[in-house]
């Protein structure tokens, strides 16, 4: 008789024959059923052919079982998740329409005054800067908040997730992977568009959003293999003007604490030499009182599954 050592049952049910029957509780359900004649066979020797067998069975919801299994599992190659909508498409459209504006009057400014340099120079600080700027957020939302912080929940949510399944970013449509960020850039650069027509504030404008917008797609790039990656692509990151694949590589090894810049990676090894991160860490705990995630041992959320 299989009785489970944490349930105690009256023991005049054990010695009387019962009908099959199930008593379905909240959290748990218990099959008791009677061995039939014909199975005596298959009994022990000096056994009770009308022995109760006792089952216990754990009775989830569906609600929970499917939040559990989605959770542990990574995402489909057809999930609607990963695939782009006429939404995203949508705002992906309008967040290249207002940088390649700002890169024209910025172009056309610079054509009409003979000034070149300044635009240029600009632009390269906007580059330089947004490298920077994906860094400081992505170490925001890898090391603080969770799916209930607001604005920034799903965010952080998505990055968690990418911890665990990284290659899923290589599966995500175009559209699906920037719109977030080419609907902030939609909203801020368009006051830029409508109100400047100094060349080199908008030399600055349309690189640091430009690269800010498309940075996802650079940290896309960076967890592809060479083989699947265009010529130019390949071309770039190994000159170090896109993030390289072996730079980014690090961040998704123990201690998970580095690289966090995804548009160059040029500010990463001194980021991380100067411990600034490290830094910031150290002042948000004892001015706020909250650790970073990066101080704990890495949970399952963090370690990636094959």
């Amino acid at each position: 008789m299989a009785v489970l050592s944490h349930q105690h049952y009256p023991l005049k049910s054990l010695l009387h024959p019962v009908p099959t029957c199930q008593h379905q509780h909240r959290s748990h359900s218990v099959r008791v059923t009677t061995c039939s004649a014909t199975s005596s066979t298959n009994l022990k020797p000096g056994s009770n052919p009308n022995q109760l067998v006792i089952e216990p069975r754990l009775a989830l919801s569906s609600t929970t079982s499917t939040t559990t299994a989605a959770k542990s599992s990574p995402p489909l190659l057809n999930d609607p998740a990963l695939q782009s909508t006429w939404a995203h498409r949508a705002w992906v459209a309008t967040g290249c329409s207002t940088v390649l504006v700002s890169l024209a009057k910025s172009i056309a400014a610079a054509a009409s005054s003979h000034i070149w340099l300044e635009p240029m120079l600009a632009g390269y600080i906007g580059y330089v800067l947004a490298d920077l700027g994906s860094g400081v957020y992505h170490w925001g939302i890898d090391n603080y908040g969770d799916e209930s912080t607001p604005i920034f929940g799903s965010q952080i949510e998505a990055f968690q997730g990418h911890h665990r399944w990284p290659r899923t970013i290589t599966r995500r449509q175009f559209a699906n992977n920037l719109h977030a960020l080419a609907r902030v850039i939609a909203f801020t650069v368009l006051p830029f568009d409508l109100l400047c027509n100094d060349s080199t504030i908008h030399g600055f404008v349309c690189m640091l959003a430009g690269c800010i917008m498309f940075s996802q797609q650079f940290h896309a790039w960076a967890h592809s293999t060479k083989s699947k990656l265009p010529p130019l692509v390949v071309a770039l990151q190994d000159a170090g003007v896109l993030v390289s694949r072996s730079q980014h590589a690090a961040h998704h090894r123990p201690p998970y604490n580095n690289n966090y810049c995804i548009v160059s990676g040029v500010w990463n090894e001194f980021l991380d030499k100067q411990k600034v991160f490290e830094a910031l860490e150290m002042i948000l705990f004892f001015k706020l009182g909250v650790r970073p995630r990066s101080w704990s041992e890495p949970s399952s959320k963090w370690i990636e599954e094959a």
